[in-house]
């Protein structure tokens, strides 16, 4: 669910030859085919993949300077070779035609590294196939020479009254499509791009690895457990790995802060959710053992704030809240239920990064209560479209303007559509929890066994998916390991961060480079430096700056948290220390 950034190539015409040559120069062992150039591609790749069924529809030689839009600036791409085509061409049960759409970019200074680029929301897109290393990062794996393969997850999103939200979610009427966003496209891609690099460059990638966000996430945590040999390492950041389950959560938000208001996004206006986030901060920022504006022991947190405690005792006022403004908080915090009691998705820590208000900037806000689209949240139109098409069996369409999508969550029903999610029907043989979470997560044998990696990160702050479920899913990966799942998967908590970007925290990291450590240097990612995007986030605090330079921090892998040593600057990492 979070959105890809888009650029825009300009063809070229050149010396294909010599720049193919010079590509060829970085990387020379275990040559195993003879390189075709750029252009000749489409003419001469044979992909053999389990059906043999590939079609490149384009290539390009691509110079460097071309620019892709990046959030501290943009981003200078180099030389490289862009190659678009389709996999898997079909007609669908609904009559209407489906492929796997991607695009590979593959740079004339190769590393010998493969990146597949895992996409978010509904997918639908092929987004520019350059690997942002996190959303907010300076720089991305085609930069840093990689072979970049982007897809559409096996679908095209359709127009629609909601362009990409209905419209996103109607290929969920096909069995086959609902299997390839979940889990087959992926499968199928992964060996697919390693015979096009061939082809390209006449030897295979020494190394492959797998990055996304949010759903992209997902898509990170279900290869590690389906496809491990595929990957030597996966990077998955706030990851919605039971993403089915969450979509049900937001029915639980529209319901519960319903209740407040019927116009949600009056029922916690920005001056409420700032009231609540500095109530947080009052009781839980000094508990790591600094008064910083972060909330770094996040655990003692959870025991030391009571949100009852800013109920009003008389008439509301400016500094404190309503007994249904506390009542919706408690609910949505403690996560959905039925009417058994029994819990249908995981809950949700308190902290700082509930009070991020800024509008289409991956806000706590935008999610939750007032999306940039008609003013709705963005989780209400995107759950409503998700539950409806994709994660219910069979699917149950819905009317596609956002008011009839809030509609549609107000009225789910607990005990009868939440189930849904786990059943399956004669047309569609898999349910939504089965395509869409990775099978057997907390045991990860088969990455282990092969020695691969896998790094996750989740903003603590996060409105979409609930970092105490990925927490939770850690927690047994290392009860399961016998206390040792670090040796080939690490949690990364990002204090404040809301979904992917946003919110007061240090949200500009460079995961990718700590990953390629890890798999080809055997150095395990005992910290990730990261960067607070003063300037650009406008909700990182004004005082996050020393000296000029914006405030740094060590991201340290869970259980450890960050420490200030007693002596140096706050505002930089060198000050701190993961214990």
């Amino acid at each position: 669910m979070h959105a890809p950034i888009s650029a825009r190539l300009i063809p070229v015409a050149g010396a294909v030859a010599l720049l193919f040559v010079a590509s060829c120069a970085n990387y020379q062992s275990n040559a195993s085919t003879v390189p075709v150039e750029c252009t000749q591609l489409a003419s001469n790749f044979i992909a053999s993949t389990t059906n043999g069924n590939v079609r490149l529809t384009a290539t390009e030689s691509v110079p460097a300077g071309l620019t892709v839009p990046g959030m501290a600036g943009p981003l200078p791409m180099p030389a490289h070779c862009k190659v678009s085509g389709k996999m898997n061409e079909r007609t669908g049960a609904d009559g209407k035609p489906y492929a796997i759409g991607f695009e590979m970019r593959l740079p004339v200074a190769w590393s010998g590294r493969f990146l597949l680029q895992a996409n978010g929301g509904a997918d639908g897109v092929v987004p520019p196939a350059v690997g942002n290393v996190s959303s907010a990062a300076t720089t991305n794996a085609l930069m840093q020479g990689f072979a970049v393969l982007s897809s559409d997850a096996g679908h095209t999103a359709e127009s629609g009254p909601v362009v990409g939200l209905v419209g996103g979610n109607l290929f969920g009427m096909d069995p086959q499509a609902r299997l390839d966003y979940g889990y087959q496209a992926n499968g199928a891609l992964a060996p697919m791009a390693k015979k096009l690099i061939s082809s390209h460059y006449g030897q295979p990638p020494k190394t492959s690895y797998m990055m996304g966000c949010s759903n992209g996430g997902r898509h990170a945590m279900v290869a590690a457990s389906r496809y491990a040999d595929q990957f030597d390492g996966l990077i998955a950041g706030n990851p919605g790995f039971n993403l089915p389950k969450a979509a049900v959560q937001h029915a639980w938000d529209i319901q519960s802060f319903s209740a407040v208001n019927p116009d949600v996004k009056a029922a916690f206006p920005p001056a409420d959710m700032k009231l609540l986030a500095d109530a947080v901060l009052d009781k839980c920022d000094a508990l790591d053992g600094l008064v910083d504006g972060m909330v770094n022991n996040l655990a003692a947190c959870q025991k030391a704030f009571d949100v009852k405690a800013l109920q009003c005792t008389a008439g509301k006022t400016a500094q404190c809240l309503s007994a249904p403004q506390v009542i919706a908080l408690q609910k949505v915090f403690a996560g959905p239920v039925n009417s058994k009691g029994e819990q249908l998705y995981a809950d949700w820590p308190w902290d700082a990064g509930v009070g991020a208000s800024q509008i289409g900037f991956g806000s706590w806000r935008s999610w939750k209560l007032q999306g940039p689209i008609a003013g709705l949240p963005i989780i209400g139109v995107l759950g409503g479209g998700s539950l409806a098409y994709t994660f219910t069996t069979p699917p149950k369409p819905v009317a596609g303007n956002p008011p009839a999508l809030i509609k549609s969550l107000m009225e789910y029903n607990f005990d009868i559509d939440a189930p849904k999610i786990f059943a399956t029907h004669e047309t569609f043989k898999e349910s939504s929890v089965q395509f869409m979470t990775p099978p057997d997560a907390s045991a990860l044998r088969q990455l282990q066994a092969k020695g691969g990696k896998l790094m996750v990160y989740h903003g603590t702050s996060d409105p979409v998916f609930s970092f105490n479920d990925t927490r939770n899913w850690y927690e047994a990966l290392d009860r399961n390991h016998a206390g040792k799942a670090d040796s080939f998967a690490r949690l990364f908590p990002v204090p404040g961060m809301n979904h992917c970007q946003g919110g007061p925290a240090t949200e500009q990291f460079d995961m990718l480079t700590a990953m390629v450590n890890w798999v080809e240097k055997g150095q395990a990612p005992d910290q990730v430096i990261a960067t607070a995007l003063t300037g650009v986030n406008p909700d990182v605090p004004a005082n996050w700056v020393s000296n000029g330079k914006p405030r740094t921090r060590p991201l340290c892998p869970y259980p450890k948290q960050v420490r200030y040593k007693g002596s140096g600057d706050i505002n930089d990492a060198a000050s701190f220390a993961c214990q």
